[in-house]
């Protein structure tokens, strides 16, 4: 009874879908001449349990800057938000046969997927982490993305204020879907 117990319960959370439209992306680039940061908190989140596919999408003008020139630049001059309004990832974690959604741990990952930013997509593959604590569960990643790559140009007079690769971080924390 306990093994059937137990069967049960693990494949009722394997089913599970985890969301959230709260999830955060910071980047940050450090350059010769100046530090630029930008936090987004209003990314959306999608991680199927089950199958170990995961989204990610958010609005490009939902990043938030130290001063409203950087923000204004960030939109028009570089990321061209009108035109690029969004940017998504569509994956899978490698390895989520090894993330038991409902034991408290630490459980490291590998995604690949595709990341659109500026209108092109790319492959992608990430390391991050879940971690599940009191039945709650949270994901962490960061990775550098080269801007040429999605053909971000930065003009020469700014390149010392603005590097040609940016550190991303991705943190989001997780609530089981409704079905």
């Amino acid at each position: 009874l306990v093994c059937l117990l137990t069967w049960v319960s693990t494949s009722v959370t394997a089913q599970t879908k985890y969301f959230t439209r709260d999830g955060s992306v910071t980047f940050f680039s450090k350059a010769a001449v100046e530090d630029i940061e930008a936090l987004n908190r209003k990314v959306t989140c999608v991680v199927d349990a089950a199958t170990g596919q995961m989204e990610f999408s958010m609005l490009i003008r939902s990043f938030e800057f130290q001063n409203a020139l950087m923000k204004d630049h960030f939109n028009e001059n570089y990321m061209e938000s009108e035109k690029f309004p969004k940017s998504t990832f569509k994956g899978i974690i490698e390895n989520a046969s090894s993330i038991k959604w409902s034991v408290d741990g630490s459980y490291p990952v590998k995604v690949t997927g595709k990341m659109t930013i500026h209108g092109v997509t790319k492959d992608v593959v990430a390391a991050g982490s879940f971690f599940v604590k009191g039945g709650k569960v949270s994901g962490k990643s960061e990775f550098m993305v080269a801007l040429a790559d999605y053909n971000i140009m930065v003009e020469k007079s700014y390149t010392s204020k603005i590097a040609d690769k940016i550190k991303v971080t991705v943190d989001v924390n997780l609530e089981p879907m409704a079905k």
